[in-house]
């Protein structure tokens, strides 16, 4: 999944998608380690997903302080 996709949902839907990611990535990992792992490149994808996620939802929150911050700059001018 691409930045613009992710971009186009709710912090609530990101919320779900990273927590779908860590489940995964949790699987994944117990199957290395047992060394069922058939695409070991997957790992990898969910793992940057992962952090694509993160940074889009950290990038809402920074927006969203940012926006509250200048409303109540104009607030008390």
């Amino acid at each position: 999944m691409d930045a613009t996709e992710l971009r186009g949902k709710t912090p609530d839907q990101l919320r779900e998608e990273l927590s779908n990611l860590k489940k995964e990535a949790f699987n994944l990992r117990f199957q290395q380690a047992t060394g069922t792992m058939e695409n070991t490149a997957r790992m990898r994808v969910v793992k940057r997903s992962a952090a694509r996620v993160k940074t889009i939802l950290n990038e809402m929150a920074a927006a969203a302080a940012s926006d509250a911050k200048s409303a109540n700059d104009k607030a008390e001018a």
